[in-house]
């Protein structure tokens, strides 16, 4: 007995030991949704409105989390990425309209992610904004050169560790309602001029630009080549390496209305720039938790552009029906696009903080340009043969596309009032 107990406790261990070679790509995408782009609208959603808005972070992950994992399966199953594949199966207009409105997705993701950057170096520096830009820019291009995802991966997980972090150290410091906070994850409430808000905490949580990329990292592993038992395989523990690294960017997102709301909404300030955060935090808290907040900005800053210039480079290679690789033509014109892109856009803005806001919002606006296509790929038999999507998860995916399309249909209809 004690013999059959030590064999069942080594292959235990050694199954808990496999799943980590698949630990990677969820958390390569998770630093997309804790990117400056998120602060920027958590910050304004927890300084407004309190404990409020929680349930918007809750309700975004859920539906990040359906996409996600189906963006995946497209990988793992074809060895496409999202783009090759709307390259390979659209007719040439709705392939024009996803892609097109898809490459300035990952524009506007990278000009917050650069202005995000910049911001936390003048916050630390002195920097100017437009300086600090130009090297988050280089600091992409130089880790998107190293051509190695695994590295990456590595890189970016370091970066969401470093992130969490510091939050955890922010709202220990912080009086915190735990049962304001615990209501206003699961209780929606629409505040009165919130919507913008609302959709801005969706837009930095579902985005495009992510979507793509998880197709794009997934594939380049070429599981669909190894054989169904390697497919069904990664299936499992992609949902895992998913599931494990949106709820670590649920955490993160929901520790930055939290501080908002115990720092700012307390105390009757409402947050219109991120450089106001630290010079609101240092008389409350001391130096050390404006410094905390200026690095995870940076962090936040330099890992999430990295991200949405390879995103740019991946929907510019697919258009061609080509993987991403930086020695490509392609690819390397779809990340120039989007880091000039980017910075030609930061140089133009008189409102860095609006800029951010609203190029979240427009995220928004673009997501069912790139959701509802990825649900007719993965639902398609011709596209995806045996694993194409069950009837319960094609309706889930069709729910999670119409509750993105009324949203969106509730935000213009507002900005229209």
């Amino acid at each position: 007995m004690n013999w059959l107990s030590h064999i069942n406790k080594q292959a235990s261990r050694f199954a808990s030991l496999e799943l980590f070679r698949y630990i990677g790509p969820g958390f390569f995408v998770t630093v997309g949704f804790i990117d400056p782009g998120n602060w920027v609208t958590n910050v304004a959603a927890g300084s407004q409105f309190g404990y409020r808005l929680l349930w918007v972070v809750t309700l975004s992950t859920i539906i990040l989390i359906v996409v996600q994992h189906n963006a995946a399966h497209l990988g793992i199953v074809t060895g496409l990425c999202l783009s090759e594949a709307a390259s390979k199966y659209f007719r040439p207009w709705l392939r024009f309209l996803m892609l097109g409105s898809a490459m300035l997705a990952c524009v506007a993701t990278a000009l917050a992610e650069l202005l995000g950057a910049a911001i936390g170096l003048n916050m630390l520096t002195g920097l100017p904004l437009i300086i600090g830009a130009i090297l988050s820019a280089g600091f992409s291009a130089w880790m998107l050169f190293s051509k190695n995802y695994q590295r990456l991966e590595k890189w970016i997980m370091g970066f969401v560790s470093l992130i969490g972090m510091a939050f955890v150290f922010e709202i220990w410091l912080a009086d915190v309602s735990w049962v304001q906070t615990f209501t206003g994850w699961v209780k929606p409430t629409f505040p009165v001029g919130a919507l913008p808000i609302i959709m801005g905490v969706l837009g930095a949580v579902v985005m495009p630009h992510n979507i793509f990329l998880h197709s794009e990292v997934i594939q380049s592993r070429q599981w669909n080549a190894q054989g169904d038992d390697v497919i069904r395989k990664q299936l499992k523990y992609e949902f895992l390496d998913t599931l494990t690294g949106m709820g670590a960017g649920w955490a993160i997102n929901s520790a930055m209305i939290i501080m908002a709301a115990a720092v700012f909404y307390k105390n009757g300030i409402v947050v219109n720039e991120l450089p106001q955060v630290t010079l609101t935090l240092e008389p409350i808290f001391g130096k050390a938790s404006a410094v905390v907040f200026a690095l995870g900005l940076l962090f936040a800053g330099l890992s999430s552009s990295v991200t949405a210039a390879m995103a740019g480079g991946s929907v510019f290679a697919g258009i061609f029906i080509e993987p991403f690789d930086i020695n490509d033509p392609h690819s390397r014109f779809g990340l120039s696009v989007t880091l000039l892109g980017a910075l030609a856009a930061i140089m133009l803005l008189p409102d860095p903080f609006k800029g951010i806001l609203w190029s979240q919002i427009a995220l928004s606006l673009q997501l069912p340009l790139t959701i509802i296509p990825l649900i007719l790929l993965t639902s398609s038999k011709k596209v995806m043969g045996g694993y194409v999507n069950k009837p319960y998860g094609a309706t889930v995916l069709w729910i999670v596309g119409l509750v993105v399309i009324g949203l969106n249909a509730a935000l213009l209809y507002d900005l229209a009032r």
